[in-house]
């Protein structure tokens, strides 16, 4: 609980440094990215409202940690649902009643974020640990959260590459992008139950000094990842005809959509294999392996695609294939290293 705490306060001041810098480089990073003026000043008004929330969801993350870490999946399931619930009741009201637009949308999510990181701050002073924080405690945090930092900036510079050349594509090839993308992406937070689930299994046997455990789960975790990948990828690929018109009536923006769709759906199953064993290894304290593994797909499969994608014209077919090929590479690299059984190493994390 303590390490919560310290979790959250250090959630809070990284927040306020991302929302002040953000609100310095909204305008100039937006132009960069989508090269369209209209475009651009859209994306500039709509992040400044949302970087509001930066602090509100790292300590909405920090919440969830120390709850997996005592292996508590309830409550974070309500708190984050309570505050979605919000923001999607909220979105529609301020985008078309009010006639905000856009903006409405970052509101309500900033709206919704804002319930969900009250939620967890006040689980923690229900617990009865001291509040205060301890800047040694933090700095601590910020060791051992290296790896998962230089991690996630490796997933980021994917995801912000594949949007800027989108953007620089066409405005009907970033709508198309932005729909498959953020289906993808919600897909991908599904599977995360089962690594979340395998990083709490497979930590707690090698916490216990039970190797052969750790290995077993691991096994039949990656099992279930391919199965449930499999079984959304057939869902979607029925779905194909039906679905992108929920999200937009442009048929330009329709016309692109196919060329992100057919790798969505062939992505479920590696996804589902890859997202699992992020969680084993993470569960095992292999964090490094996985940074490592994670910069040599971004480096040697994503980024020379989609930026070759922009050279050539590929479009979203480039875009889409640079992702695949990120995927690709990190599934070899991670069932690799699951054979290799090295990543079960018993007592503490590394």
């Amino acid at each position: 609980m303590a390490e919560g705490v310290q979790a959250t306060w250090l959630a809070a001041v990284a927040g306020l440094v991302i929302t002040v810098a953000g609100q310095l480089l909204a305008a100039p990073v937006a132009h960069v990215l989508t090269g369209d003026g209209g475009v651009a000043d859209a994306a500039a008004s709509w992040l400044r409202i949302a970087l509001l929330g930066a602090p509100l969801i790292l300590i909405t993350m920090a919440g969830n940690g120390w709850m997996r870490g005592v292996q508590d999946m309830r409550r974070p399931l309500r708190y984050v649902l309570t505050g979605n619930v919000i923001s999607t009741a909220l979105c529609p009201a301020l985008v078309y009643g009010l006639g905000w637009g856009i903006d409405g949308s970052a509101a309500a999510n900033v709206a919704g974020q804002a319930v969900s990181a009250i939620l967890f701050v006040r689980a923690l002073r229900a617990e009865g640990v001291p509040l205060a924080p301890t800047p040694a405690a933090m700095r601590a945090q910020l060791g051992l959260a290296r790896d998962l930092v230089l991690l996630g900036l490796a997933f980021q510079a994917c995801w912000v590459s594949a949007t800027a050349v989108a953007a620089h594509t066409s405005a009907a090839a970033a709508g198309a992008h932005q729909v498959v993308f953020q289906l993808w992406m919600f897909l991908a937070f599904v599977l995360d139950a089962l690594a979340i689930a395998a990083q709490a299994l497979v930590g707690a046997a090698l916490g216990a000094n039970d190797a052969e455990r750790a290995r077993r789960l691991a096994w039949q975790v990656t099992g279930c990842g391919l199965v449930f990948g499999t079984l959304l990828g057939v869902v979607f690929a029925a779905l194909a005809a039906l679905l992108p018109h929920v999200f937009t009536g442009d048929p330009t923006v329709l016309a692109e959509m196919p060329g992100a769709w057919w790798f969505f759906v062939a992505l479920q199953p590696i996804g589902g294999v890859v997202f699992t064993l992020d969680g084993v290894l993470l569960g095992a304290g292999d964090a490094a392996y996985l940074r490592t593994a994670t910069a040599s797909g971004a480096v040697l499969g994503f980024l020379p695609v989609v930026w070759a994608s922009l050279r050539f014209g590929w479009g979203l077919v480039g875009i889409w294939s640079g992702l695949s090929a990120f995927l690709l590479i990190r599934m070899i690299t991670v069932l690799v290293r699951l054979r290799s059984g090295r990543w079960a190493v018993l007592g503490a994390v590394r």
